[in-house]
């Protein structure tokens, strides 16, 4: 049987860029950001598996890494949050894809079992709320489910303009639950053993006021080498490239054009 493929969409001119969004996002989700980027690059901006287009598609991290490649081919590739997961997984699993790496507000996973269990059984509790395995009615529509994902305090405040409510909610509860299931957090088999085999270019993005995130990024760093470097962005929380998308757009831009910031 062929592998299913995710949507895509591409906009731009010049090196390619797949971006690759985060959880109850779209690849139409990057705020200001595709504006910024695409003036100097040619974005693939992808659905993830359960999201968007590709919310019939039911994938875990490492076979939606494998799609996820097969949607970008050889190129740059940037992740934000559950899109990292993907993108480190890719870049690990595949370097002949993987040109340099963009991970914003990214984690190489859970490192305590017990920990990790229990993120696992809140992913469960969350996809339950939207499609029961009872096959009873769902406690949350999907729109409540997104309102209320879209005020946890570690988001801080992301303009509406921005936000993307309206693209959120094109989502599907089933993709939706899917993708808690299978590439959630708690999924997430920890690979900071791992992360010294990258040797290609790394940039580790993290919105200064995300204290959790931020110190993730510094220990991501540190776990990859020198090849890899981190930068704090002042006034943001965990989706940066959202809240201060000028900012990301040019440490993006200098990262892959290898010169210093704006």
């Amino acid at each position: 049987m062929p592998k299913p493929a995710l949507h895509v969409e591409t906009c731009g001119h010049g090196p390619r860029l797949v971006l690759a969004h985060g959880f109850t996002q779209s690849g139409r989700l990057w705020g200001g950001l595709v504006d910024e980027l695409s003036v100097h690059h040619q974005l693939t901006l992808v659905d993830l598996p359960g999201h968007g287009g590709s919310s019939h598609i039911r994938a875990d991290l490492t076979d939606g890494a494998d799609l996820l490649g097969e949607a970008g081919g050889p190129a740059d590739y940037l992740g934000y949050s559950m899109g990292a997961r993907y993108c480190l997984h890719l870049a690990l699993d595949r370097p002949d894809l993987v040109d340099r790496l963009v991970l914003i507000s990214g984690t190489a996973g859970i490192d305590d079992a017990a920990e990790r269990s229990e993120r696992r059984r809140t992913d469960e509790a969350m996809a339950e709320r939207l499609e029961p395995l009872n096959g009873g009615p769902p406690e949350d529509t999907l729109a409540e489910f997104v309102d209320r994902w879209v005020t946890n305090p570690m988001f801080g405040h992301v303009p509406a303009a921005v936000n993307g409510l309206d693209e959120r909610k094109r989502n599907s509860a089933a993709g939706l639950a899917s993708s808690l299931r299978l590439a959630g957090t708690g999924t997430h088999v920890p690979l900071w053993d791992r992360l010294s085999q990258l040797v290609i270019p790394v940039l580790v993005v993290t919105g200064a006021r995300d204290a959790k995130f931020t110190v993730i990024g510094r220990r991501m760093v540190d776990s990859i080498g020198d090849n890899a470097r981190h930068v704090e962005v002042d006034d943001a929380d965990h989706a940066p490239h959202l809240q201060q998308p000028r900012r990301v757009a040019a440490l993006v831009h200098a990262f892959l054009s290898d010169s210093d910031p704006a």
